[in-house]
């Protein structure tokens, strides 16, 4: 007896928050496929009952990945089609449905993605910040040596940088980027899509200021600005920041001796003035 013909795995895009930003082509899917693979069934069961969408539920989240994404990988192999999604957003950015497409990848399943919302996209159109490369991060780690270590590692990164952080670690990672990248530009966008949707342009250092004052609230996502190419010689913003700190050290103002960095290395003076008042 021949295997039967694979099924095919569905990654549907659902909505970040307002459940009108469904698809047409989305709800024929979840309408069409024989199960669904979820990050949270509530949440799902939630939208489902919203588009009065009757269909099996299966928990595929990071801690059952493992067992669950073989019992689904063999129901798809089996010929049953099934629809992967997220909480909110594209399956497979910064969650776990990235390992169940690489379990399905490995065996050729066939695999067919139905676009939508995505936060990180999004919110990087709304920032004001350079979108023409960017450098999608995910969340930070929660140890905070590994924390260090990955900001240090984007330090220099000149694409625009996009995170993800929770309401309760916000001001953590805020300090830590201050502290790291140096007070540089940064466009905060929180609960996206719905009733308290907002968008702050500001500096690290404002942002800093803004939320000791204000607690946190909603998901996050952080767009922060690339260091700026020093223009004329192929030199690091850290070394600019050398030649500057030298200068203050020899006796001129720090403006001074911005101005003298910036004139010889060709990077910027502002990025410049901002981080060596940072350091």
């Amino acid at each position: 007896m021949s295997n039967p013909t694979p099924g095919t795995l569905f990654l549907v895009a659902t909505p970040i928050g307002n459940l009108s930003d469904i698809s047409e082509r989305a709800i024929k899917t979840l309408q069409d496929v024989v199960f669904i693979a979820a990050e949270d069934t509530r949440v799902t069961r939630h939208l489902l009952e919203h588009l009065n969408i009757k269909k099996p539920v299966v928990s595929y989240y990071r801690h059952n990945s493992r067992s669950s994404g073989e019992k689904i990988l063999s129901r798809i192999l089996g010929g049953e089609n099934c629809a992967l999604v997220t909480d909110a957003g594209t399956p497979g950015i910064s969650d776990p449905g990235e390992d169940l497409v690489c379990l399905c990848a490995e065996e050729n399943i066939p695999m067919v993605m139905i676009p939508g919302p995505c936060a990180a996209v999004s919110a990087l159109a709304l920032s004001g910040l350079s979108s023409a490369r960017f450098s999608f991060e995910g969340f930070l780690s929660t140890d905070k040596k590994k924390r260090t270590s990955q900001l240090k590692e984007l330090k220099n990164e000149t694409r625009t940088m996009v995170f993800y952080e929770a309401p309760h670690k916000l001001m953590r990672t805020l300090n830590d980027m201050l502290e790291i990248l140096g007070n540089r530009r940064i466009s905060i966008s929180r609960e996206m899509t719905k009733m308290y949707e907002e968008t702050l342009r500001l500096t690290i250092s404002s942002a800093v200021s803004h939320f000791e004052n204000k607690t946190p609230r909603g998901e996050f996502v952080l767009v922060v600005e690339g260091v700026e190419k020093c223009k004329d010689l192929e030199i690091s913003l850290d070394e600019a920041v050398k030649i500057a700190t030298t200068l203050i050290s020899d006796g001129d103002t720090v403006k001074d001796a911005v101005k003298k960095a910036a004139d010889m290395t060709g990077c910027s003076k502002n990025l410049l003035y901002n981080t060596v008042i940072s350091t």
